[in-house]
């Protein structure tokens, strides 16, 4: 795995009078095991993909209490856990990438908010929104909104973090509502402390299940049903929900000495208005503000009641919501204008409209409302000119450096084994013409950039190939698609692959099999080489393929850029009708390396002989055009200064971060360019005989040079 949690799990046995110190997922887990619940489930995506890699190391501690825990095939798999808790007392929990992953999961999940639950379900998201997402801009709001499943966004701090997790199994039993709980980028990776209660056993679990099973009629999604349901969710659940808000205390209140304005703030945000309050002056070191603010912990449903107790004495109010739409915006206006209040209410008309709230524009929005609504007791000039010499300090601070920050786009591994599959793409085109290609989330995504620049449309996970059902009719020759070993048995297979058989598409399928999904973190996946001992069965891709009809399958190491490209050829210019499918063999190098590592260590310990492969570029030779780079795009292929006074262009250089991948080499060979690379064994504790012919070899090489 990316990171082990072996050691850290330790710390999910702690007890009453104890405090925990460690990350935000960290928490989460130890809150789940204090709730009593009595399953888990999840598909890795950042930034909680992580959970699943705890609750793994944790699997002894999970079966001493009973609780079952796996990782799902997909989020939709996931999601359908939860109809565990519609007809029985259990609580359970699952956990993914939102948005994208909810979006995978909604049919469950519209199903599950229809039905109700009996015991308490909740799904725990990654809100991978802002500037540190990967993903398309958007929230999970909207869904809440539709579904009518409640919607947690706690503090960024352990303590808050931990009583949501609490606190939302109890909401969503005392609603009969699935719970959405939202942890934001910073919150997944937050650090602190809080006090740690004992871990539940749960009621109902592997050691004590169920008596007897359930049927009711009632839970069906099926007319008559669903109109009841519907009902319920109205005079039933919603006002349930606001009770127990209340009553809970669920949303904090902070009294501040300039009362006659206020703060309204989701609790993923609360930090970053405290930061920015620091900023101005309006707040101390403690987090003690001036500005009284109402905390958001749950944003919908907002509490009307609530809402308008802060917001009755105050002549403004502020309300910091990131993202487009603004869902809480509107609701707000909606609450005060209903009941008659006339509050002046601020939000997007001083924030930008959509982006994160960064700390710039945080303190831009704080001073600019603290100007408009002039609170009573506070000179509002102060704020405007610290708000200014902030500004000022920035400005002078980007003259300083002289130029703009270049971009630093991501990009492949260094020795990543799906580089050279887009490296023989790039030779395949020169041949062939220009190739629509149809890339997908992963790891791979990474080919539509420089120097690559393959593909042509991202669709979604495991969807490269089901997106060129509607363009591959309309070109004149075949596409071509990408898919990562990851993407294929999450939604692949059927979507891509079973889809582009039964239709008779005559197209180009690349697999590109790592092993793991990498980009979240090289979990295991159903072909991983190596599973966790509770999974000792590893599938196979090739076996699937042939399983639903596939006939024309080849497999290529991925390093082999030569066979690659003439693979690629082949699959392009064939008569052979039908999906044609090349699997790109070559395991993630960084799980290669974090393997190989450690045994090289203990075998340099025990004075063994160790071998390693280096490559490096003769500058001599090097004629600086660079097309090997332009070919490669490796980071540890980079430039440097032309040893020779004749010539001015930098020669290529690789530097001491390579791995020995050979991709450099292969592209000299497969492009026919100049060659100037080299490869090199270095010898860790060597054979005598391997220390006697370097001497004879280096006295050699002396004599012939002089």
């Amino acid at each position: 795995m990316e990171r082990s949690f072996a050691a850290e799990v330790r710390s999910l046995r702690l007890g009453a009078g104890e405090t925990f110190h460690g990350e935000g997922i960290l928490a989460v887990t130890k809150a789940l095991l204090q709730s009593g619940v009595s399953y888990i489930g999840g598909y890795q995506g950042a930034p909680v993909s992580h959970l699943i890699d705890v609750l793994g190391d944790a699997r002894g501690l999970l079966d001493e209490l009973g609780v079952y825990f796996e990782a799902s095939a997909s989020e939709a798999g996931a999601a359908a856990m939860l109809g565990a808790s519609i007809h029985y007392p259990v609580r359970g929990a699952v956990t993914w990438k939102s948005t994208v992953g909810t979006n995978v999961a909604s049919d469950a999940l519209s199903n599950l908010a229809s039905a109700g639950v009996t015991g308490g379900a909740l799904v725990i998201l990654g809100e991978d929104y802002g500037e540190g997402s990967s993903i398309i801009q958007e929230r999970t709001h909207a869904f809440a909104m539709k579904s009518q499943m409640w919607l947690l966004d706690p503090r960024p701090n352990l303590g808050s973090i931990v009583d949501a997790v609490e606190r939302g199994f109890e909401l969503s039993e005392a609603s009969s509502t699935p719970v959405l709980l939202q942890l934001r980028i910073r919150a997944c990776h937050v650090h602190g402390s809080f006090a740690c209660k004992d871990n539940r056993s749960p009621a109902v679990s592997m050691r004590q299940p169920i008596e007897q099973p359930a049927y009711d009629y009632g839970r069906i999604n099926l007319p008559p049903s669903i109109y009841q349901h519907e009902r319920q969710k109205v005079e039933q659940r919603w006002p349930a929900a606001l009770r127990y808000i209340q009553e809970a205390g669920l949303n904090e209140r902070f009294d501040g000495d300039l009362s006659d304005v206020g703060l309204i703030v989701p609790g993923g945000l609360y930090n970053g208005v405290i930061r920015g309050l620091q900023s101005l002056g309006l707040a101390d070191a403690f987090g003690a503000s001036r500005l009284p603010i109402y905390a958001l912990n749950v944003v919908y449903p907002l509490v009307p009641d609530e809402v308008l107790d802060f917001c009755r004495d105050k002549k403004a109010v502020l309300l910091v919501e990131e993202g487009q739409p603004n869902y809480i915006e509107d609701a707000l206006h909606a609450v005060l204008r209903k009941a008659g209040v006339d509050t002046r209410l601020h939000g997007k008309d001083i924030f930008p409209m959509a982006g994160e709230y960064t700390g710039d524009v945080m303190v831009e929005a704080l001073a600019r409302f603290v100007e408009q609504a002039a609170p009573a007791g506070l000179v509002a000039a102060p704020i405007a000119a610290m708000a200014k010499a902030l500004r000022e300090h920035k400005a002078q601070a980007s003259q300083a450096i002289g130029a703009p920050v270049p971009t630093r786009p991501p990009g492949f591994c260094i020795g990543c084994p799906e580089r050279p599959v887009f490296s023989a793409i790039k030779q395949m085109q020169e041949k062939l013409g220009q190739v629509h290609v149809n890339a997908d989330i992963g790891c791979h995504t990474f080919g539509t950039l420089p120097p690559f620049n393959v593909g042509s449309t991202v669709l979604g996970y495991g969807l490269g190939l089901a997106s060129s059902s509607g363009v591959g009719p309309l070109l004149p020759n075949r596409t071509l698609s990408i898919m990562g070993d990851g993407g294929f048995w999450h939604n692949g297979f059927t979507s891509g692959v079973v889809n582009a058989v039964y239709n008779g598409q005559d197209s180009v399928l690349v697999i590109l099999q790592n092993g793991y999904t990498s980009a979240t973190g090289t979990q295991v996946i159903p072909s991983s080489p190596s599973q966790p001992l509770s999974k000792p069965l590893t599938l196979d891709i090739e076996k699937a393929l042939h399983g639903v009809g596939v006939k024309w399958i080849r497999k290529v190491g991925s390093y082999h850029v030569e066979e690659m490209r003439d693979t690629l050829e082949e699959a392009m210019s064939t008569p052979e009708g039908g999906l044609k499918v090349i699997i790109a063999d070559g395991e993630c190098q960084l799980e290669r390396q974090r393997r190989l590592k450690p045994k090289q260590a203990e075998q340099l310990k025990r004075g063994e002989r160790v071998v390693r492969t280096r490559f490096g570029i003769d500058e001599d030779t090097c004629t600086g055009d660079h097309s090997c780079i332009r070919l490669s795009g490796c980071p540890s292929l980079t430039i440097k200064p032309n040893p020779s006074p004749l010539r001015t262009d930098p020669v290529a250089s690789v530097n001491s971060a390579c791995v020995g991948c050979g991709l450099c080499g292969e592209n000299a060979h497969a492009a026919v360019l100049c060659p100037s690379f080299y490869k090199a064994e270095v010898v860790q504790n060597p054979t005598a005989f391997e220390r006697f012919m370097a001497r004879v070899r280096g006295a050699l090489i002396e004599r012939l040079a002089a």
